[in-house]
């Protein structure tokens, strides 16, 4: 595959019967893949498979999409012009505690599950808990049945010493799949050089994202998302610096979750006003973009879906 989108993590809204329609914005003639988000840390195991349940049958309904749980289909789906679909979850807390449920989730399509959101859990600890004690003995063994049924560990919304131990507990490659560069904006959701260094070693991925508020100020801009790419870029070199626009299809919706579980937010979330999203719209023209600021055709292949294709062919089963 000559040239990809890939799209690490985006969300529609998180209801059953929730339109799928809106993903076609990505439509550009290049093969796509958008990896949508099923489930976060309010959402329980039957939650998270009545949502996978639903999307899975949106998307097959949807000429323009394509499922595709493995490689070869995300392959075959793109190959026929149509946007490929598979899924991640936000927390480990669909689980339910019961690691044998990873893998229905697995054969569902999930590809990819952050331990923890925002806060400590049974697993580790949060980016916005004031002390991250780290990956605990239970978040070890969730790391390894994810490599067993081939699920990329990812440590975006995770504490930076839990997200530290994912990459040290992994046997595969993990990904941080929308997080930016603390070096370039300070804010508790990015990460440091040391976790994006830790996830390259690992022959992971960093996905920088195109929420305003993690690229600057509320500034969701392909500029900003540039300075960001720049900046991994030369830290942990290109092969493991990739993209993902966190976009949110139902802005309103996401707003509401904020003000509905305070508990998971804090003023770092709300301090420049409403969210900004990078959309899709502009998200595809990130390769030209790239261009124009001097970047190699071959570079630019790499952090637009080539770095997250090779991530998948190693891991996913």
């Amino acid at each position: 595959m000559e040239s990809l989108i890939w799209d690490q993590h985006a969300c529609l809204p998180l209801t059953v019967g929730a339109e799928v329609a809106p993903l076609g914005r990505y439509a550009s003639g290049v093969p796509t893949y958008v990896s949508v988000n099923a489930g976060y840390r309010p959402q329980a195991y039957v939650d998270s498979i009545s949502l996978l349940r639903s999307c899975r049958a949106a998307v097959e309904r949807n000429p323009d999409l394509g499922l595709a749980g493995t490689v070869e289909e995300v392959d075959r789906v793109t190959a026929s012009g149509r946007i490929a679909v598979a899924f991640d979850l936000e927390d480990a807390n669909p689980l339910d505690g019961d690691l044998d449920n990873l893998a229905e989730l697995a054969r569902l399509g999930v590809r990819t599950i952050g331990p923890t959101y925002n806060h400590a859990n049974r697993a580790g600890g949060g980016c916005l808990d004031a002390n991250d004690d780290g990956l605990t003995r239970w978040g070890s063994d969730l790391v390894a049945r994810m490599n067993e049924v081939g699920v990329v560990p990812d440590g975006s919304h995770c504490g930076r010493r839990t997200g530290l131990g994912i990459s040290a507990a992994s046997s595969g490659p993990t990904v941080y799949s929308h997080s930016c560069m603390a070096g370039v904006w300070e804010h508790p959701r990015n990460i440091t050089d040391e976790q994006a260094r830790a996830c390259a070693e690992t022959g992971g991925v960093v996905g920088i994202t195109g929420v305003g508020i993690f690229l600057g100020p509320n500034t969701p801009t392909l500029e900003a998302m540039a300075r960001h790419l720049e900046y991994a870029v030369e830290l942990v070199g290109i092969d493991h610096v990739g993209v993902s626009t966190d976009h949110s299809f139902d802005a309103d919706d996401f707003r509401t979750e904020i003000a509905t579980n305070p508990g998971l937010f804090d003023e770092s979330y709300t301090r420049w006003g409403p969210i900004q999203w990078v959309p899709p719209e502009e998200f595809i023209r990130l390769a030209a973009f790239l261009a124009g600021r001097g970047w190699a055709p071959s570079d630019i292949a790499a952090v637009t879906g080539g770095n997250f294709l090779r991530v998948a062919r190693a891991t996913w089963r």
